[in-house]
């Protein structure tokens, strides 16, 4: 490929490329998970990351929905920013939806328990581990096969020169 052709072709930056897909990844599945909650499908409200540092109360209001929001979307960023550096070149779908689970479980299983987070698996009803669960393997298949996508065609046009 020419030096011309090189500099014509303009290559996404994968870090910024990730911090997007992190974004829209809080902002799309916060919103449904906020949906979810509104709609009596899941017991766990959308501040349940920050749960440990707020007063339960304070997610009944605007402003606490709001500060839920924006943590989920500052995890969903870090979570992007992990499959990035792990399972980038990663290209099945699969991977993304395992990569969900793997949250899931993390936070609900784990983590979520012993911080105050989420109540304990066995105290939640049916319909909010299975509403948690498609969320998270949802969440984790936009953020997973976003970047393989990203990272397959930039890969693949750098292999075929157009002239």
């Amino acid at each position: 490929m020419s030096s011309a052709h090189a500099a014509k072709r303009k290559q996404t930056n994968r870090w910024v490329f990730v911090l997007y897909i992190g974004f829209f990844a809080g902002l799309i599945w916060g919103a449904l998970k906020i949906v979810e909650n509104y709609f009596k499908f899941t017991t766990i409200g959308i501040g349940f990351l920050v749960e440990p540092f707020f007063k339960h109360d304070f997610f009944n209001t605007w402003m606490g929905l709001f500060t839920g929001w924006i943590a989920f979307a500052l995890f969903s960023i870090v979570a992007a920013f992990l499959y990035m550096v792990t399972m980038w070149k990663l290209r099945s779908p699969f991977w993304g939806i395992g990569y969900g689970a793997l949250w899931w479980a993390i936070i609900y299983l784990i983590v979520g328990p012993i911080t105050g987070m989420v109540f304990w698996i066995t105290e939640l009803d049916l319909n909010t581990i299975i509403s948690e669960v498609c969320l998270f393997l949802v969440w984790g298949m936009f953020i997973g096969y976003s970047i393989a996508i990203e990272y397959t065609s930039v890969r693949s046009s750098e292999a075929i020169p157009k002239t």
